[in-house]
């Protein structure tokens, strides 16, 4: 199978909670992508800092972590892995295609 291209540098920010076992999984995955050379920015904020607070008034995510690409929101609860992967390469969403 062929690595995906992955588009430069855009900027992730993850809020977590405590003892959160979603907010793990997703910030170990995530460093994992940076380790194997996807070029991305990754901010981890704290859900009870005056910034992460901030951020989940905003996006109201129904679960942690919530995840925000380049200033938008993208996901919260389990990291759809796939959906990103898609997303930060550029391709085109196609139905085949479920986070």
């Amino acid at each position: 199978m062929t690595q995906p291209t992955f588009r430069p540098d855009p900027t992730l920010t993850l809020v977590t909670a405590p003892g959160c076992h979603f907010c793990e999984d997703a910030h170990r995955h995530l460093e994992g992508m940076i380790a194997n050379g996807v070029p991305l920015q990754l901010r981890v904020v704290e859900a009870t800092s005056a910034e992460g607070r901030s951020l989940l008034a905003e996006h109201r995510p129904a679960m942690n972590p919530l995840l925000i690409v380049n200033g938008t929101y993208f996901s919260a609860g389990r990291l759809p892995r796939r959906k990103l992967e898609v997303l930060l390469s550029g391709a085109p969403a196609g139905g085949a295609v479920r986070g």
